[in-house]
């Protein structure tokens, strides 16, 4: 597994916390692994989960962007990008 940073373990852990995923933990969780096909997550799962970040880091996420948040790593970068406009 490849070592995350800070940002990937906070996502990860709103992630199993708001999708509940049981056996998971921030520190375990694949940064790569992708949330829909591999995990199993649906877009209201998603939907949720980009609710929690806007609030968390006070930045917006279009709808149109949710297709491309496929793992954690891809929402951590998304993120970064976002908090330095």
């Amino acid at each position: 597994m490849s070592n995350a940073t800070d940002l990937e373990l906070k996502i990860a852990e709103i992630l199993i916390r708001e999708t509940r995923l049981e056996d998971a933990t921030a520190e375990t969780f694949d940064p790569d692994v992708d949330l829909i096909e591999e995990v199993g997550l649906d877009s209201m799962d998603l939907t949720t989960v980009v609710l929690v970040l806007q609030d968390e880091f006070k930045i917006q996420i279009p709808e149109d962007e949710y297709p491309k948040l496929t793992t954690v790593r891809k929402i951590a970068a998304y993120v970064q990008a976002q908090l330095r406009t």
